[in-house]
């Protein structure tokens, strides 16, 4: 079940949202920052998803990236892949983009509090744990002080490629916080590990009965991450993944996100490792 308070709106309508600023962040990936009409306040959990609206174009599933303690604006941080996605980069600050959501599970929140947490992300897969690891930043000076950790391991093509490069190293100087950042390739100017994040897991940062772990990105790197914290001492209820698939209705209706026996939109994304594992051995599923 989601951690979240639900939607506010009838499922299948859209509400106009104003998009308040658009940024670039990559050569192939942006951010939107959105404003409710009427200023009406909105309540997400970390991991949920929207469904966005492009007028004209299409609608497409895109998590929401921001601060869950914001009630007034969402973020959503896009990779342009598509006609929907490069329409909504084309949007200028003032017009409106259609929303309906949040919609799905999120992030296993209520566990971390009293937890140390890994969290490992892979490219755009940073986007959906971002508000996480905003919740566990507010909470950094009181989550030390109690002796618990938050260990953040990120994994992108290039150093071009990475995202929130400042906030990066802003939560590396928070108490109790480490990050960990590696690039598949990288010039003579890059002064920091290459290869597979799964080669920054040397040990969880604290007992493993006290640990929970999140994880987004591709899916083999999802499974070969949950397989290295397995290996460390992580039991597989105590791991987290964000599955993805194409999804259209996002109330599981339409069919189009089936995994197996699970509609992604509905049972997750956010599920537990046990539920994806027998899955994520299934090629082409």
């Amino acid at each position: 079940m989601s951690e979240a308070p639900g939607a506010c709106a009838p499922p299948l309508l859209p509400e106009a949202w104003t998009l308040r600023s658009r940024r670039d962040d990559t050569a192939d990936t942006f951010t939107l920052v959105l404003e409710r009409d009427g200023g009406t306040a909105f309540r997400f959990a970390p991991g949920q998803f929207n469904m966005l609206y492009a007028p004209g174009v299409g609608e497409m599933a895109i998590s929401i990236s921001g601060d869950p303690a914001d009630g007034t604006t969402l973020t959503h941080t896009i990779r342009a892949v598509g006609a929907g996605t490069r329409a909504l980069r084309q949007r200028v600050p003032g017009t409106q983009i259609g929303l309906r959501g949040p919609f799905g599970t999120g992030w296993p929140m209520a566990r971390a509090v009293e937890r140390h947490v890994v969290l490992v992300a892979g490219g755009i897969g940073l986007a959906p744990l971002r508000p996480a690891v905003l919740a566990l930043a507010a909470a950094a000076e009181a989550r030390a002080a109690a002796g618990l950790t938050t260990a953040l391991y990120c994994g992108a093509r290039t150093p071009a490629d990475l995202l929130y490069a400042d906030e990066l190293a802003a939560w590396a100087r928070l108490p109790g916080f480490s990050v960990r950042v590696t690039v598949d390739q990288a010039g003579a100017d890059w002064q920091g590990s290459v290869g597979l994040v799964t080669g920054l897991m040397k040990a969880l940062p604290g007992d493993p009965a006290r640990t929970l772990a999140m994880t987004c990105g591709p899916e083999v790197m999802m499974r070969v991450v949950a397989t290295r914290l397995v290996t460390l001492g992580l039991d597989e209820s105590s791991i987290h993944l964000s599955a993805e698939r194409n999804m259209k209705c996002a109330v599981g209706s339409c069919g189009h996100c089936q995994y197996g026996p699970l509609f992604v939109c509905r049972d997750g994304p956010v599920l537990p490792y046990p539920r994806l594992a027998p899955l994520l051995r299934v090629r082409e599923i």
